[in-house]
Order: structure tokens, then sequence, then C-alpha cells
């Protein structure tokens, strides 16, 4: 074995040209990580479908087979080390791959959806949230973080993108985890 894989999983509207997975991805390029990106396109409008439980679970089972579709060339036993980082839906993703696949990957998690809960386990790594953040309530997000034993991190006042609205909070902000990351990686 030798070598460092970082795989990243984007949010829906969130990709990773954007600052979270940009910085994040920019810096395991810099410690040495192989980069390896995924990507999921739904058959329905996921605005639409959002709503409805059982086109949401449909729509993040297909995202899944296309996940595992893209990722079953890897042999993951040849690296030392594995980091899965995720936004949103990505986060529940590489969780739900991590625990199907047994991989011990270590795990960035930037503004898990509650289905991501359902697949976490026994991992190494972090969770950030933000405290304004509309698609996962803060409260939950802590207590699920602490029955896992996840460490976590939350951003008062951030939505889903870990913003404010305020630009140099933002930016104050996005340094502080892109440090933690750094630390992480």
């Amino acid at each position: 074995m030798s070598g460092k894989l970082a795989i990243i999983f984007p949010g829906i509207g969130y990709h990773s040209d954007k600052p979270l997975l940009y910085y994040s991805k920019k810096l395991a390029k810099n410690k040495g990580y192989e980069i390896v990106e995924v990507s999921y396109k739904f058959t329905e409008d996921f605005g639409t479908i959002k709503a409805d439980a059982s086109k949401l679970q449909a729509a993040f089972d297909e995202a899944f087979n296309q996940v595992t579709d893209q990722l079953k060339d890897i042999v993951f036993t040849d690296y030392d080390r594995v980091v899965f980082i995720g936004k949103s839906i990505g986060t529940a993703l590489s969780a739900r791959y991590n625990m199907t696949y047994e991989l011990d990957a270590d795990m960035i998690v930037f503004t898990p959806i509650e289905h991501t809960f359902a697949y976490i386990n026994n991992c190494e790594g972090i969770v950030f949230h933000g405290s304004a953040d509309p698609l996962c309530d803060t409260d939950m997000c802590i207590q699920l973080c602490e029955e896992l034993s996840l460490t976590y991190a939350v951003i008062p006042e951030a939505n889903h993108s870990l913003e404010t609205g305020d630009v140099d909070a933002d930016i104050a902000n996005l340094a502080g985890i892109i440090h933690t990351v750094g630390g992480i990686l």
C-alpha cells in the first residue's frame, strides 16, 4: 500500500468549484492525495422531488448507484489513507458508500442532511454544520454527532453553504474551516 486518496462528493448545487470543496480539494492535492470527483444526475428536477419522501429516497438510491458505478474500479486497499469529502447530499452518499463497502475512510462532512446520520458510523473526521441550515436541524445534528462520537463544529448563523451573509465573517469562517480540514488531511 502507498498513497492517499481523496474522493469529492459534491452537493446538488454546491459543486467542487465552490469554496468549501475547492479549497479542500486543493489542500488534499498539495498534501499528495490523488483526487477523484464523483457526480450524479437525477432523472427529475431535484427541487420537485425533495418534498416527496418516496421520490427523494428513489433519487438518493439513483445517485448512490451512479457513485458505485463511478468508483467500481478503485482498489481501496492500494491506499494507505482514504478520505471522503462531502457536501450536503454528498455527505449521505459518501457515508453510505463507506458503510456499504466497509472502507473505514475518514470523513469530512460539510453540511450533512438527515440521511447522512443513517449511514455514518465509526469513522474519523469532522462534521461542519451551520446553525441556520434549513436542511438539517442543529439540535438533532449535535445530538447525533455526540451519540456517534463524531467531532463537529457548528458555525453560528451559517446557512447550508456555511455562509452568514456577512462577507467578512464568511471569509474568516472559511479560513478557519479550511485550516481545520488541513489539520485532518
